[in-house]
């Protein structure tokens, strides 16, 4: 047990850092001189008659030749405070400041004051114990209890000081709870970094390197001073300790912040509230986090939020996101994420954005194994509704949506934009592929729009691919079609009792694609069952396969033509016919989506052997890196989307007449979008149920209005109508 230290007083304010770690021929405070500039005119004593008027107002010192100020220093509002060591104090002049309805006048009262450097104007009242603190211009401190900085401060990145031993490292165990993926968090962190960090666990000197540029990221010399930025506004809390906090943030009601760094700016100001407990970690730029939230060992992505009591440990969540009421625990997750239910449970885990947990949503209960090293990887877009539990360890494709129901087994489930139930009475998992594009057009349709809205990043660091249909999703498009050749084949055989041993995949394929293109009733009247989908003895049933195959083959007509469209439009020089040149290559298969970012497995292994060969030798040049790629990206997208189009033709190049075959089939389906985006959102207006709420027709209309007034489905409309227009447009660029 730590004991209580008895000084002499010659000790207790000079002992800050120990002598070992202060460099040759500097001092104690020759970081904290690097940290802050002086003043126009540079700093004085305390004239004689300051020192009287200071000491008439009840303020003491230790040393009055410590204590520096500027020629625009007012003694008179300075008043019973205790200074220690050596403190400077900008310009105390006769004004007050406001935030929201807090007024205090400029000055410094009731405080004490341990070796601070305190702006211009500022407003310091009722501060029981500041210690090493260097405080911006204008910034407002009112009733706090304890604002304290220690000489091996890391202010949240995890790296280690001069003299320090590698277990106080900061690691975040993310992904898996035994700490097998930790990742170490530094200031500016992203959830890419995150991903490639933790991912490739078995590229060890890749790890090596990437703990290499964390440490180098910070100086690992002793001595810095915590920061409170300009314009900060902190009020009414408890302890601030190791703390840097960046210009216009606003903390109140604060229980804890410990070895942290929040970024702020006045354009995106970072807001801590009530009862918060922020330990170890990282804050984003525009930040919010209010109500009784406990976060330790984190890293916050920019424009996020933590609300109602959410418990966050171990984990990395991406920017645009909030979590509230509810148990994050070893957690990456990737920008875009919504969780806002107290019951709701998320641990070791990777959900890669635009994702949704309801209430009731336990994902990762790891009862079924006697160990904690099992994940739950879920691609972009994933849903578990109300109440649906799974288990260690799951995969699932993008846009994955679970109905409400215990999963008792694991799964890894490759069909895209599908809904899974459980059918009790037979005894079977049940999936429906391409659920979301044959039934809840309105909600995909919406996916893109509402995520880039949302989007209210200045910094944007982090790239984010928030289209629906991208190279991820369209190509496990691609992978399932070829699932559901498989499986239908296997179905027609086994219904006609014909033994399929002596069937390759390649032929079952064949025979697949060739009922999957004829009459549907013959494949409708198909039991058609999915393999190594769950890791059970019971049946996995697919439904409409027929419809699913074709709604995938739109998807990935619609991914390439409207992309296509895109290019043109941005280069009125070419046509079709050269861009089919420029594009014609080997179609890449494997996409990473590396935080957000969507990139071809080859950059990320060229990423990784740069930085294990030394190409690349910070996180700065990793970031550059990164939007290199992004740049290139469109372009790689585009050709993606052609090749794309070109499996789906089964062609090696589109000719003109498979363009106009498929602006045709995109006029279709820009129909298809509307007239579905409409008649989804339509079920809730002629619902009799919701209807039966209403006392009458008026009271309904008044509450929810009607179809037309919805603003969505008129925005789909108007953007149909054009796209219509683009694509006709299109025709003479053959």
């Amino acid at each position: 047990m730590e004991k209580v230290t008895v000084l002499p007083p010659e000790k207790l304010f000079n002992g800050w850092i120990d002598p070992r770690f202060i460099p040759e021929g500097k001092d104690k405070y020759y970081i904290r001189n690097k940290q802050v500039s002086a003043p126009k005119g540079g700093w004085r004593h305390l004239r004689s008659d300051e020192i009287e008027s200071l000491v008439m107002n009840d303020n003491t010192a230790s040393s009055w030749d410590t204590i520096w100020v500027t020629d625009e220093f007012t003694p008179s509002l300075v008043k019973n405070n205790k200074f220690f060591g050596t403190v400077r104090i900008g310009r105390v002049s006769n004004l007050g400041l406001q935030f929201h309805d807090l007024r205090l006048p400029c000055g410094i009262t009731n405080s004490s004051i341990h070796s601070c450097d305190i702006g211009d104007d500022c407003a310091i009242h009722d501060v029981h114990y500041l210690s090493h603190y260097i405080i911006g211009a204008r910034c407002m401190l009112f009733s706090i209890q304890e604002m304290a900085t220690t000489d091996h401060a890391k202010f949240g990145n995890g790296v280690v000081k001069d003299g320090e031993d590698e277990k106080v490292r900061v690691e975040l165990e993310i992904m898996n709870e035994t700490g097998c993926r930790s990742v170490s968090p530094f200031d500016g962190m992203i959830t890419a970094d995150a991903y490639l960090w933790a991912k490739y666990v078995d590229d060890k000197k890749l790890r090596e390197r990437l703990l290499e540029f964390t440490q180098n990221s910070v100086d690992s010399h002793r001595g810095y001073y915590g920061t409170i930025g300009e314009g900060c506004v902190i009020k009414t809390s408890q302890i601030i300790k190791d703390a840097k906090i960046g210009p216009c943030c606003y903390i109140k009601g604060a229980s804890k912040l410990k070895n942290i760094t929040i970024n702020s700016s006045e354009k995106e100001p970072s807001q801590i509230g009530e009862n918060v407990i922020l330990v170890n970690g990282i804050v984003g730029y525009g930040c919010r986090i209010f109500y009784s939230c406990t976060a330790v060992k984190f890293v916050i992505g920019n424009n996020s939020n933590l609300k109602y009591g959410a418990r966050m440990i171990d984990s990395v969540l991406g920017d645009n996101s909030t979590i509230s009421c509810c148990e994050v625990l070893n957690n990456l997750i990737f920008p875009a994420h919504e969780q806002h239910h107290n019951n709701s449970f998320l641990i070791a885990s990777c959900v890669k954005g635009q994702s949704n947990l309801a209430a009731g949503a336990t994902v990762g209960s790891n009862h079924n194994s006697r160990t904690n090293d099992n994940e739950v990887v879920a691609g972009r877009g994933f849903w578990p509704g109300l109440c649906t539990s799974i288990k260690h360890s799951s995969v699932f494709a993008s846009y994955t949506l679970l109905a409400k129901g215990a999963y008792p087994a694991e799964l890894n489930v490759p069909l895209p934009f599908s809904m899974l139930t459980n059918d009790e009475k037979n005894g079977e998992l049940v999936v429906f592929p391409a659920f979301w594009w044959l039934r809840n057009m309105y909600a995909l349709a919406r996916n893109s729009w509402k995520y880039a809205t949302r989007d209210k990043r200045v910094t944007k660091v982090q790239n984010i691919e928030f289209d629906t249909y991208a190279p991820d999703s369209m190509e496990e498009a691609i992978k399932a079609r070829k699932l559901l050749e498989l499986w239908v084949a296997k179905a027609w055989f086994k219904a006609n009792g014909t033994n399929i041993d002596n069937y390759t995949d390649k032929q079952l394929r064949a025979k697949g694609y060739e009922l999957l293109s004829g009459d549907s009733t013959v494949v409708d009247a198909l039991e058609i069952f999915g393999e190594g989908m769950e890791k059970s003895s019971r049946k996995v049933r697919i439904r409409m396969a027929y419809k699913a195959y074709h709604a995938y083959g739109d998807m990935i007509v619609h991914y390439a033509v409207t992309n296509a469209m895109k290019y043109l439009e941005a280069n009125p020089g070419e046509t079709l016919s050269s861009m089919s040149v420029l594009l014609k290559s080997r179609r890449k298969r494997e996409w990473i989506n590396l935080g957000g970012q969507l990139m071809m497995e080859s950059d990320v292994d060229r990423l990784r052997s740069d930085i294990r060969e030394g190409k690349l030798v910070s996180w700065k040049d990793v970031h550059k890196r990164y939007n290199d790629i992004w740049r290139r990206y469109p372009l790689d997208k585009l050709r993606h989307a052609y090749l794309s189009l070109c499996c789906v033709f089964k062609v090696e190049s589109m000719s003109a007449s498979d363009w106009q075959n498929a602006i045709d089939a995109e006029l279709r389906i820009q129909h298809y979008i509307c007239d579905q985006v409409r008649q989804t959102r339509l079920k809730d207006y002629e619902n009799p149920f919701r209807r039966a709420t209403y006392r009458n027709e008026e009271e309904m209309l008044a509450a929810i209005g009607t179809i037309d007034d919805n603003s969505f489905v008129r925005q789909i409309a108007r953007e149909t109508e054009e796209n219509l227009r683009r694509l006709e447009e299109m025709r003479s660029r053959i």
